[in-house]
């Protein structure tokens, strides 16, 4: 998911000798603060817009796999591009990619406020998938490159500006939603607003030496892949989040809730996720290890979605579920980014590159197909194949766990 370039870490030795110089999590320069909140609003956008799925489908005559699709082509089109995040942030500087990418998603979003028919709301979530990655792919850089804390309390940083964001983000969703589903849309752009201001004027205009510009190819991320350690984490990522935007894209449509019951609902999932990522997952792998901890948090997930599938008549067992699974998604994302951005001897960058282009993989086919498993067979069955790609995750992660066993020296800090 990063753009910036970073020192390759060749052993983990290094890694942990780098995490070990750090100060406290609150003690962090303006910039990164300005990124971090900044960060906060983008990840808004995400939340603003699940409460009103049903909504769309409503207003726009549309069925439940062409809404889904408003997942899709966001993902398949952020895919694609954090392949070109690095090469872009290399040449135009991390403060550029950052403020292009807000004004890419503030006018896609306005623009979607606008629209009339389901397949233009498609294409212009595509053009916000664009803006995503060049955000998100950088944020995360920034917040790592320039904080005082060290990568793995960075991360802790970051996840908690995703937490913050994605559990706001559907209460004001949900709040603008029942006025009219055009209202999150702009909401989303006008909050791009504040936060191009924000950067704008916060962000440093001299060069930091975190951030020196060193040209990135684009050949540099598929190159990454040859990397067993990168390449497992990439292929369970892409499993894992069959899932993950199942959960997303289609549980709203089964809770039976209007757009203020559907906001409670994901600002509860949103919280737990905040709380979970920043002060239980750094417990967790000081106790069992990153990997351990990985694939414990992906099997309760499973068992999430296998009991949101045999229950997906019952409203409020997926409601209870939802919201319980922020906690298990928590402690996951945490988990799987610090070990991502310390799996393999390249720049960090690259490495999150090529990552976040096979997890958003996943994330472009799975909301699609859940919409459709519904309608082909009944509303069991997305949660139930979700639940199955989640497993197998798991067990692809246990036979190359040779390859990705050493990230377990990795801590996540304190």
């Amino acid at each position: 998911m990063s753009s910036l370039p970073q020192p390759a870490a060749t052993s983990p030795s290094e890694i942990i000798s780098s995490t070990e110089q750090k100060t406290g999590l609150l003690t962090q320069p303006r910039a990164v603060w300005a990124v971090f909140f900044a960060s906060i609003i983008a990840f808004m956008g995400l939340g603003l817009v699940d409460p009103i799925l049903p909504a769309i489908a409503k207003n726009l005559d549309a069925t439940h796999s062409q809404v889904t699709l408003l997942f899709t082509s966001y993902n398949a089109v952020m895919a694609v591009a954090m392949l070109i995040t690095g090469a872009v942030s290399s040449r135009i500087g991390i403060k550029w990619t950052l403020l292009t990418g807000i004004i890419i998603i503030a006018l896609f979003s306005a623009l979607g406020g606008f629209s009339n028919s389901i397949w233009a709301l498609v294409e212009l979530r595509g053009g916000w998938g664009l803006g995503n990655a060049l955000f998100v792919a950088t944020s995360l850089a920034a917040i790592v490159s320039l904080s005082t804390s060290g990568t793995a309390t960075s991360i802790i940083l970051y996840e908690a500006a995703v937490g913050l964001g994605i559990s706001v983000g559907p209460l004001l969703g949900g709040w603008l939603g029942a006025m009219s589903w055009r209202g999150p849309f702009l909401g989303v752009a006008a909050l791009m607003v504040l936060a191009f201001i924000g950067l704008t004027i916060l962000m440093p205009k001299e060069k930091s030496k975190k951030m020196v510009k060193t040209k990135i190819s684009l050949l540099d991320p598929f190159r990454a892949l040859k990397h067993r350690s990168l390449l497992t984490f990439g292929i369970a990522a892409a499993l894992y989040n069959f899932g993950f935007f199942t959960l997303l894209a289609y549980a709203p449509f089964v809770m039976g809730l209007d757009e203020h019951g559907l906001g409670y609902v994901f600002l509860g999932w949103g919280l737990l996720l905040a709380i979970t990522s920043v002060f239980v997952a750094p417990k967790l792998q000081t106790w069992f290890g990153t990997i351990k901890s990985m694939c414990a948090m992906l099997t309760l997930f499973a068992i999430l979605l296998v009991i949101m599938g045999i229950w997906a008549s019952t409203p409020w067992v997926v409601i209870t579920a939802v919201i319980f699974a922020g906690a298990v998604l928590g402690n996951n994302n945490t988990l799987i980014t610090t070990a991502v951005m310390n799996s393999a001897p390249v720049e960090r960058s690259t490495a999150s590159a090529a990552y976040s282009f096979l997890r958003f993989i996943g994330g472009a086919i799975a909301p699609f197909l859940a919409g459709k498993l519904a309608e082909w067979y009944n509303p069991q069955i997305p949660f139930i194949v979700g639940a199955g790609f989640v497993l197998l995750s798991v067990l692809f992660i246990a036979l190359n766990y040779q390859h990705v066993k050493h990230v377990d020296h990795v801590g996540l800090g304190h």
